[in-house]
């Protein structure tokens, strides 16, 4: 039976990536503190990853779907944290019965929240 996922996304630098993750989205650091390894969690959702210092930002396709409850309320926190949104990814409803918003980290991971309507 499966349980959880835990999506593994390229990083730069782990000390940037670590700065907006905690900083910016309210994530925190768990489990033991490995050499170009990083694991965050917020509430139930838990992201690795893993050093990739010749990332080029703008060839990274790495992606996340995270499901919300509230999500203007989330949307609205990271407004007030300044947290960039991605130009074409504001708040809005989707033909699909969710709504949605999204960002890009700092090595351009694209993080979707939504939440079903």
């Amino acid at each position: 039976m499966l349980t959880h996922t835990h999506p593994k996304l390229p990083m730069r630098n782990k000390l940037i990536t670590k700065d907006f993750y905690c900083n910016q989205l309210g994530f925190e650091v768990f489990g033991a503190d490995f050499e170009g390894y990083l694991m965050l969690q917020k509430d139930q959702i838990q992201l690795h990853f893993f050093e990739f210092q010749n990332l080029n930002p703008l060839e990274n396709y790495g992606q996340v779907y995270i499901r919300t409850e509230k999500i203007e309320t989330v949307f609205d926190h990271y407004i007030q944290k300044n947290v960039s949104i991605h130009p074409a990814g504001y708040l809005q409803t989707k033909p699909w019965g969710q709504k949605e918003f999204s960002l890009l980290d700092p090595d351009h991971n694209l993080l979707t929240f939504g939440e079903s309507i």
